[in-house]
């Protein structure tokens, strides 16, 4: 049973070589790629278990990997599997699942970004709760969203989006406006799926975020000559 009006959900891949952060090699190998990946699924993890305004879970693939995925989560985490073939898909169900289990404002944000501030979270979640048909998207640097947040599940978002690309964000407001509904934007913010990302990254190590990436920074200190990579 919902405990709070509110669920805060964080799309997990297990960490497995070869199957997460692909392209980001070159310049990382891909038992680099797929450790980088662990430690921002940490990083974020970590940062969000204080988070006292929702419940917490983590919606995580394949299916088989349940056992790491609990080992990684804090133990106020609930773990489950994502269901469905396609991003959209499972984004959906997961939306539906909860809102049937009570819960009226859901949020999903991505596993492989940095810490959000936790203004972010609680803005997201007061504009949820001023009307039945809200959403809150968090843009994101390569045109897509790092936070979709609802009241009510929308499927019409989730279906025959162009993932991946530069056009998600676009083609999702354009998809709301026609159902009447105005997203609530919060500030912009990153993740990291590409060696440019990599290198914003880097610029950062020394600044507001490296108290918040611990296991992200400590992986980019051990990793030989990460600057000058990032640099080329």
């Amino acid at each position: 049973m919902a405990t709070h009006a509110n669920a805060l959900v964080v799309m997990a891949k297990a960490p497995v070589t070869g199957m997460v952060k692909t392209r980001l090699v070159p310049p990382l190998s891909p038992e680099e790629a797929a450790e980088l990946y662990r430690c921002l699924l940490l990083d974020i993890l970590e940062g969000l278990k204080s988070f006292g305004a929702a419940d917490l879970f983590v919606a995580f693939t394949p299916v088989a990997s349940a056992p790491s995925i609990k080992a990684l989560a804090p133990p106020n985490f609930a773990c489950f599997a994502q269901r469905g073939e396609e991003l959209g898909e499972r984004m959906y169900n997961i939306f539906t699942d909860l809102s049937t289990k009570g819960y009226r404002n859901v949020i999903i944000v991505g596993s492989d970004l940095p810490v959000l501030p936790p203004r972010f979270l609680e803005d997201a979640f007061v504009m949820l709760q001023r009307s039945e048909m809200s959403v809150v998207l968090g843009p994101s640097r390569d045109g897509g969203y790092y936070l979709i947040g609802m009241s009510q599940p929308i499927a019409e978002i989730f279906k025959d989006m162009p993932w991946g690309s530069g056009l998600v964000l676009f083609k999702t407001v354009q998809r709301l406006g026609s159902l009447g509904v105005i997203p609530y934007f919060l500030p912009p913010w990153f993740d990291i799926d590409k060696p440019e990302d990599l290198r914003y990254l880097a610029s950062l190590a020394d600044q507001f975020l490296s108290h918040s990436q611990n296991n992200t920074f400590a992986f980019l200190r051990n990793w030989v000559g990460w600057r000058s990579k990032c640099q080329k």
